[in-house]
């Protein structure tokens, strides 16, 4: 586990700080989230490497790393609440995950975004290299369970 800090904001990787309720409260209005149940939302948290942004005890951001630690990771539900954006914490929460110790050195890192292409492009990231090798299932509403 590891915190980072800046000013009054911390980023910890210690998954007993985060807080399902406030997480599941922004993703499930989000746009690559929307109405994703709780339980999902729970499961997906225990499975991954995640980074936690807090203003004290708040939870006020997020980002999420599905990863084999060894060659591939996928990056998800990143957010930071509407109050606390403007003030470089996104940038900071990138920043932190793409240096992130146990994260160098992977073959490929992914992601999906609508809009947020220039601020992923600060850290490496760019379109599809090769896209036509590049295959999904893709479930708007997966099923839960």
């Amino acid at each position: 586990m590891a915190d980072y800090t800046n000013g009054d904001y911390q980023i910890s990787t210690d998954p007993a700080r985060l807080d399902l309720a406030a997480i599941h409260a922004y993703i499930a209005r989000s746009y690559w989230g929307n109405n994703r149940p709780i339980d999902v939302v729970a499961r997906s948290l225990q499975h991954s490497l995640c980074f936690g942004v807090y203003r004290g005890a708040e939870q006020i951001g997020l980002a999420r790393v599905v990863t084999d630690h060894a060659t591939f990771a996928y990056l998800c539900d990143v957010y930071i609440l509407e109050a606390h954006q403007g003030r470089g914490l996104g940038k900071w929460l990138i920043s932190v995950v793409a240096g992130y110790p146990l994260l160098q050195g992977l073959r490929r890192w992914s992601l999906a975004t609508r809009d947020a292409h220039g601020l992923y492009e600060q850290y490496g990231f760019s379109r599809l290299s090769d896209p036509d090798r590049w295959m999904e299932i893709y479930r708007p509403t997966p099923a839960a369970g």
